[in-house]
C-alpha cells in the first residue's frame, strides 16, 4: 500500500492541469498552513512567529525545471532580495534553492553566474544557502556545482538522499570539505537500478549516513518526521558525546508542530522548512509521496484552528 500511495502522489505531482488550478485558486488556502505565503514578503510574519518559538527556518521559493534564461535570472534576483531582507529584518533564516531554478537545464555558465551573485550576497550578509538535491539525472551536476563553490564560499551547504545507492560514496567524497549537509530520505520516483526500492533499506541507509556524517565531524541536518530516525539520532549523539551544536533536526512547515516544539524544549536545534510561492502543488504532492504519515500531518496542519 505504501508503494501504491507513493506512486499515486508522485503521479499527481506531475499533473499540469491540477498544478494550474492550485496556482490560480489555492495560494491563499495553503498560505500559513503548508507554505508561508505566495511571496517572501507575505511569509515573513510566519517566520517571525517560528523564530519567537525558538525555531530556526530555511525558506525556499518553490519552482524548478526552469527552461527560460529570463525566468532563471528573475529567480536569482528574487533570491538575492530574500537574502538581503533576511539580514535586514534580523530573521533566523537560511535559504534553500534548486539548481534547475537557476537554469541548470539551460546552460552551466548561466547557473554559475547566477549562483555567484547569490553567494556573494550570502557571504556579505552571513546567510547560509543550501543547494537542494533533485532527481538522479541532475544529481552529479548538483554535487559538482556544490564542490566548485565550496572551494570559494563558506555560506553554502547541500543535500544528500538516503534512497540512492551512490549516496554513501558521495558522503565520503565530500568529506574533505567538512560540509554542512542536510540528509533526507528522498522524494523523487527513481528506478531500482539507482535507488533502494524498499523502505526498510532506505531507513537503514539513512541511519548509516547520519552516523558517518556526524562521526566525520560534519554539521548535519537530519531532515525527517520519522520518530524512529529522530530517536536513533538522539541515542547516537548521546553514545558518542556529539554536541547539540553539531547537528539539527529539520521538519516541514505545517507538519509535526508539537514535535518541533518538544524537541526545542529538550534542548535540540530545530529548523523548519518554509516554502513559499504559487508553485506549491508539486511540492505538496511529493511530500505526501515521501511518507504516508505526512498525509495526516498535513491535513491536521491545514485544518487546525
Amino acid at each position: 500500500m505504501e508503494a501504491i500511495a507513493r506512486d499515486f502522489f508522485l503521479f499527481l505531482s506531475k499533473n499540469s492541469f491540477l498544478n494550474k488550478i492550485a496556482q490560480k485558486r489555492g495560494g491563499k488556502f495553503a498560505a500559513g498552513k503548508i507554505i508561508g505565503g505566495i511571496d517572501f514578503q507575505s511569509s515573513m510574519r510566519f517566520i517571525r512567529d517560528l523564530n519567537k518559538s525558538g525555531l530556526s527556518v530555511t525558506v525556499d521559493h518553490l519552482g524548478e525545471f526552469v527552461d527560460s534564461e529570463e525566468v532563471a535570472n528573475e529567480r536569482t534576483e528574487e533570491c538575492i532580495q530574500t537574502i538581503e531582507m533576511i539580514a535586514r529584518e534580523n530573521l533566523d533564516s537560511q535559504v534553500s534553492l534548486k539548481m534547475t531554478s537557476l537554469g541548470l537545464d539551460i546552460d552551466h555558465n548561466l547557473v554559475v553566474r547566477n549562483m555567484t551573485r547569490i553567494l556573494d550576497t550570502a557571504e556579505r550578509n552571513n546567510v547560509m544557502v543550501t543547494i537542494d538535491m533533485e532527481d538522479v539525472p541532475r544529481c552529479q551536476a548538483t554535487i559538482d556545482i556544490f564542490r566548485e563553490f565550496k572551494e570559494k564560499y563558506s555560506c553554502i551547504s547541500t543535500v544528500l538522499q538516503a534512497y540512492l545507492y551512490r549516496t554513501e560514496q558521495d558522503l565520503k567524497d565530500l568529506g574533505r570539505y567538512h560540509p554542512f549537509l542536510r540528509l533526507v530520505k528522498g522524494a523523487y520516483k527513481e528506478s531500482p537500478e539507482v535507488a533502494f526500492p524498499e523502505k526498510k533499506d532506505v531507513d537503514e541507509n539513512y541511519k548509516k549516513l547520519i552516523e558517518q556524517s556526524l562521526l566525520n565531524g560534519n554539521y548535519t541536518a537530519i531532515a525527517s518526521h520519522d520518530d524512529q530516525i529522530i530517536e536513533y539520532t538522539k541515542k547516537l549523539v548521546e553514545k558518542h558525546n556529539i554536541p547539540t551544536t553539531q547537528f539539527e533536526f529539520q521538519m516541514l512547515y505545517g507538519m509535526r508542530s508539537k514535535t518541533q516544539s518538544r524537541l526545542v524544549k529538550d534542548g535540540y536545534k530545530v529548523r523548519v522548512y518554509v516554502p513559499y510561492g504559487l508553485d506549491w502543488y508539486g511540492y505538496f504532492m511529493r511530500r505526501m509521496a515521501e511518507r504516508p504519515q505526512n498525509i495526516s500531518f498535513a491535513f491536521k496542519g491545514i485544518f487546525k484552528g
